[in-house]
């Protein structure tokens, strides 16, 4: 079984920042397996917003480049997203997996950009 676990959601104000983490179980070779966050915001459908390779190389939407980072941690088991400069139409629930390669969704992580 493969299981992600998204942490660090939140409500914050536009232009502020926050971390979100994805705890990665049931991959055994975690540092070859591709990974990416995805959003879905209320009435739309998931889309992915950020990926990693096993080696670290990134890729974003349109939507977020120059905003967010993706990064990893192949000891840990983790992905994270470091998300800045946030912006209203930022508000969704934030989910990890697999990227291209897709296993079950979490419960994701709800984030909210208001004033």
């Amino acid at each position: 079984q493969v299981q992600f676990v998204e942490s660090g959601g939140g409500l914050v104000q536009p232009g502020g920042s926050l971390r979100l983490s994805c705890s990665v179980s049931g991959v055994f070779i975690f540092r070859i397996f591709p990974m990416g966050w995805y959003r879905q915001a209320p009435g739309k459908q998931r889309e992915l917003v950020a990926s990693i390779s096993g080696g670290g190389e990134a890729n974003y939407a349109d939507s977020v480049k120059g905003r967010f980072t993706i990064f990893r941690d192949n000891a840990k088991k983790t992905a994270s997203l470091q998300m800045d400069s946030l912006e209203p139409e930022d508000t969704a629930v934030y989910y990890c997996n697999g990227n291209p390669t897709r296993s079950n969704w979490g419960q994701g992580t709800q984030v909210t950009v208001s004033s």
